[in-house]
């Protein structure tokens, strides 16, 4: 593997430095060709770094910020206040070529919007979005959705170049030569779903650069119908929004019926292999790290309520989006593809 150079801002997240130091050990001690730059408060990271007997790390430097961007900062007022923030300081390194790609658990709007400022979007692209991966109910198969929060009202044209980048960066990253994608509607009928949907869905069906498969409803999200999923960022943050509370909400409702008596904590026992396995494949720290796809750089957004395991596998998907050269496949194929699909 070639040495790759990634931009951490450490100070991002509800917990910060005490997760994403930790993190950036665990990732760094798995791959030997990873570079990090911890980007933030210096003292505090090398307290971090202390306490873990890691301060002499030769493949991780600290790069210091003397801002913060808190998370219910509004994104105007961080772009235009924070400009030595650590979100900023760590996009600008990619900016500036130091760094080949970015990794925040930051406020979602400051990082988009910074992101968007700094680096700008690709040729050909109106706006970008968030795409991240879910699990599905067929094998081990994932799916990729988009956009999951970043553009609440999106325009035909925007619906359009989402399925785009979303089957180059699936083609890309999932190793699939022709990556299937569907629209998320409120059925599965052409006479359904606003005119935006609708449009979009004839863009997509007369396209010659995309494999559609048509519309797709939300109780059919995770059967696997689809390599890609493309909606507008209100009804696709609502479906990630839900899905994670449900999740949460089944583990609590099976950890309960376990517990509720002597003999169903018996029964937990023989049932604990099953229930880890089920427990570890709907796992959100597993799928945590989304893209912000469609800029001139990778940035990769992790929740904000990531903990050390977690993170380190945002930090591993910004590593595998840059070993597989995927912005510069995206760069080279998106307006060849856009062309192909007008004619």
């Amino acid at each position: 593997m070639k040495t790759i150079t990634i931009a951490v801002d450490a100070m991002g997240g509800d917990y910060g430095p005490s997760v994403i130091v930790p993190a950036a050990l665990q990732i760094l001690a798995k791959y030997n060709a990873l570079h990090l730059v911890l980007v933030g408060d210096e003292e505090v990271l090398r307290k971090e770094l202390k306490a873990r007997h890691a301060c002499d790390q030769i493949r991780l430097v600290i790069h210091h910020a003397s801002q913060c961007v808190e998370m219910g900062e509004l994104p105007a007022v961080a772009l235009r206040t924070k400009k030595d923030s650590s979100m900023r300081v760590a996009i600008n390194l990619v900016k500036e070529g130091r760094a080949q790609a970015c990794v925040s658990a930051g406020n979602t709007g400051a990082l988009m919007a910074t992101a968007r400022f700094v680096l700008k979007t690709l040729p050909g692209i109106d706006r970008p979005a968030i795409i991240s991966t879910f699990p599905t109910r067929v094998g081990h198969k994932n799916m990729r959705m988009l956009d999951l929060g970043a553009n609440v009202d999106c325009s035909v044209d925007n619906l359009f170049q989402f399925a785009v980048m979303g089957s180059v960066l699936a083609s890309a990253v999932d190793n699939i030569a022709n990556p299937t994608v569907c629209l998320l509607n409120i059925g599965e009928e052409d006479i359904k779903g606003n005119e935006q949907v609708k449009e979009a869905a004839q863009l997509l069906a007369n396209s010659k650069a995309i494999h559609y498969m048509g519309y797709v409803e939300g109780d059919k999200l995770y059967h696997g119908l689809a390599d890609v999923i493309v909606c507008d960022g209100f009804v696709g943050n609502v479906a990630l929004k839900t899905s994670e509370g449900v999740a949460s909400f089944i583990r609590q409702l099976i950890k309960e019926a376990f517990y509720s008596s002597l003999f169903t904590k018996l029964a937990a026992l023989f049932a604990w292999p099953v229930m880890k396995s089920l427990s570890r494949r709907i796992d959100p720290d597993r799928y945590n790290g989304a893209s912000l796809i469609g800029l001139k750089g990778i940035v990769i957004k992790s929740h904000g309520g990531a903990k050390t395991q977690a993170f380190a596998h945002a930090i591993e998907e910004a590593m595998i989006q840059v070993e597989k050269n995927v912005l510069q496949l995206i760069a080279e194929k998106i307006e060849q593809l856009l062309k192909l699909s007008r004619s």
